[in-house]
């Protein structure tokens, strides 16, 4: 990309606080006209940089979901490695995020389920029993106060500077 690696991130920005801007509006806010804009986030697309365009949902406003965070630590085997393991993870429909973490376990996962009790069950059938996982750590989000970036309770505002890389 010929572009400069600052107008990139400034898209990328954008994007992360607006996904429904327009490729105008972009324009208008990095200072590109809207073919460089349209053509940088085509390319971005096509790299899997931006891999998805979502709504930030305030689930505890529907009351339909249930949340946790598991923590995993996994033994190694010499075929397998934190890559397969997480595939294999990512694999289930429940599971809505896999991280590779450091400290006292290995991965993290976010789970959804309709109940506290289906997001147990979950774990005890289906992550538990896998061979390379040696303990887990339930934690069930009880409430959430920020997601993607957006404040879910009412209009709080950060007040610290707004810093663009």
């Amino acid at each position: 990309m010929d572009v400069e690696h600052d107008v990139v991130l400034n898209i990328l920005e954008v994007l992360e606080e607006n996904g429904r801007a327009s490729v105008e509006e972009i324009s208008d806010l990095v200072g590109k006209s809207p073919e460089v804009v349209r053509d940088i986030m085509e390319e971005l697309e096509n790299t899997r940089t931006i891999r998805k365009y979502k709504a930030s949902i305030d689930w505890n406003k529907v009351d339909s979901y249930v949340y946790a965070i598991i923590e995993l630590k996994v033994l190694l085997e010499r075929e397998r490695g934190y890559d397969e393991i997480a595939k294999r993870l990512s694999r289930f429909s429940e599971v809505v995020s896999v991280r590779l973490i450091s400290g006292d376990h290995d991965i993290s996962l976010t789970i959804r389920g309709k109940s506290m009790k289906d997001v147990a069950f979950f774990v005890a059938d289906k992550i538990a029993p896998l061979p390379e996982i040696t303990a887990t750590s339930t934690h069930f989000v009880l409430k959430t106060y920020k997601e993607d970036g957006v404040y879910m309770e009412g209009e709080t505002q950060d007040h610290r500077l707004n810093i663009s890389l």
